[in-house]
């Protein structure tokens, strides 16, 4: 009998229970090995035997086999733990080992660093290839980061196309080095697909672990910031910061955004496409709908895509200025322009930040009625996780805006909580499933389960289910047979400048009458 993870020899259950003189059960993960080499993973109990005076006369081995639970457990174990696409540790795994880091530079007063990874042209793959594309290249850039660093470091997905590092016992010096060795790795690197070649660039933020660290959310919120100053400072940049200097690129990056925002909001330099969302079955007779996107354009004339411009704009407070912005003119747009659309619905965006201000009720309110748009044609998204923190103020906006006859689309849905009883208390009229579950479900049972799930609670709530992210015909296919409603993504129809469409369109118009 041996111990599963060293393969040592283990005591002889016999012998401890005939020298206790007791029941001796189960107290090391034990395996057998047979004749033929088939090992089993056991459980054993071994059982003093006592004869009529009491004596103990002998004992008794049972074991019991438990291959199949053990390997079930240890499944689990490694699901619960690791990314399913690129066989990574996971955030939670990875947070969890930055604490053991964290402790031990507090106990040996020993220094680690954090490298905090974000690609810069992945979306350029998903969007050119769709996301098969995508997952491929963060599968073959997983391994190129598995090879690039020692036996005692850890490399993570932290999510999306971010990963993560924890370099043991290294200076930062030497910790910058190794930084420097990804970015040029990663440079050179060029993703083939389908005959296309791609460059891709990666943007690195490097944060000491030191005693002296408060915790591991101060860990992964200073590494945030240090690759949001690499990012920010252009593709395939480095940052490397101490705790002394965050607060500093903190300030810097705040008045860099404060500064940046507001001057594009004051010279109207924002601009909003549409992306239609078509129902899922033609024959349903359902009519077109479409969302309005905020790009904001840059000083050389660029669009920074939201991507790049939410997360700035939600980490420096400016995101209720933007939403002001596209409802007051995506409601001028759609009065000037919606004839030549012709959609059933305009869907608005709106901010966790927005939906928690007293005052943008009646701003809302304000702007439909100058518009002169009917309110019917408006629909709000707002994120699953936006409305359940505050659930009875999110129900009180959408009931009033719902009396005008405006209606809410959650977006995200299944992102949250895994509870959805806070749905009774929300006049929603559709549920956007989050697109996350909709891309992979074609070959993830999981995902594919998810989406039914969702369909069949919208069915249920008698309100309308949408899906984004159709990249292909066969996600658009399985969708169609599940019985989803509508649809939204790349395969459907890519975003287009709103304004410039329907302008477009009125000429088309003109020159048929």
């Amino acid at each position: 009998m041996q111990d599963e993870t060293t393969g040592s020899a283990l005591a002889n259950p016999v012998r401890l229970s005939l020298a206790e003189n007791a029941v001796v059960s189960g107290i090391n993960r034990a395996r057998l090995v047979g004749s033929d080499g088939h090992v089993y993973a056991v459980e054993e109990t071994a059982s003093p035997i006592r004869g009529k005076d009491g004596e103990t006369v002998g004992a008794v081995l049972v074991f019991h086999d438990v291959t199949e639970a053990r390997e079930a457990t240890r499944k689990l174990a490694y699901q619960a733990s690791h990314d399913a696409l690129t066989g990574l540790i996971n955030r939670s795994e990875f947070e969890r080992q930055i604490g053991e880091a964290l402790a031990d530079a507090r106990q040996s007063q020993t220094d680690h660093a954090f490298c905090y990874m974000d690609l810069d042209q992945f979306k350029v793959v998903n969007d050119t290839c769709g996301h098969a594309a995508g997952d491929e290249l963060l599968v073959e850039l997983a391994n190129m980061l598995r090879h690039r660093v020692r036996d005692l470091d850890t490399v993570a997905r932290l999510g999306g196309d971010e990963f993560g590092i924890l370099l043991r016992n290294v200076p930062l010096a030497e910790a910058r080095a190794l930084a420097e060795d990804v970015r040029n790795r990663v440079r050179d690197y060029r993703f083939l697909w389908q005959g296309k070649s791609f460059e891709v660039g990666i943007s690195i933020g490097v944060v000491q672990i030191r005693a002296d660290t408060a915790s591991v959310a101060e860990v992964f919120s200073n590494a945030d910031i240090a690759c949001f100053v690499a990012k920010d400072k252009g593709r395939n940049q480095i940052h490397v910061s101490n705790l002394d200097d965050v607060e500093q690129a903190r300030r810097q990056l705040e008045m860099q955004w404060s500064a940046r925002i507001p001057n594009a909001l004051a010279h109207d330099r924002f601009v909003l496409h549409f992306q239609k969302v078509l129902p899922i079955d033609p024959a349903s007779g359902q009519p077109p709908r479409c969302e309005l996107l905020v790009r904001m354009i840059d000083d050389d004339g660029s669009l920074i895509l939201p991507g790049r411009l939410i997360p700035a704009a939600e980490r420096f407070r400016h995101m209720p200025e933007i939403d002001r912005w596209v409802i007051h003119h995506a409601l001028e747009l759609v009065a000037r322009h919606g004839s030549e659309l012709g959609m059933a619905s305009y869907a608005i965006n709106l901010s966790g930040q927005s939906l928690g201000q007293e005052d943008m009720l009646d701003f809302v309110r304000r702007e439909i009625l100058r518009s002169g748009v009917r309110p019917g044609l408006i629909t709000f998204e707002i994120t699953e996780t936006a409305a359940i923190r505050n659930v009875s103020h999110a129900g009180h906006f959408m009931t009033e805006l719902k009396k005008l006859g405006c209606q809410f689309s959650l977006d995200d849905f299944g992102s949250g909580l895994s509870s959805f009883g806070y749905l009774k208390m929300l006049p929603v009229d559709n549920l956007k499933i989050d697109g996350s579950f909709v891309r992979n479900m074609v070959h993830d049972a999981h995902d594919h389960s998810i989406v039914v799930a969702i369909t069949q609670i919208a069915r249920t709530l008698g309100i309308g289910c949408v899906a984004e992210f159709i990249e292909d015909a066969a996600t658009l296919h399985a969708l169609r047979e599940i019985g989803v409603d509508y649809g939204q993504g790349y395969h459907l129809h890519r975003p287009e400048d709103f304004a410039a469409y329907a302008v477009a369109q009125s000429g088309l118009h003109g020159k048929r009458r």
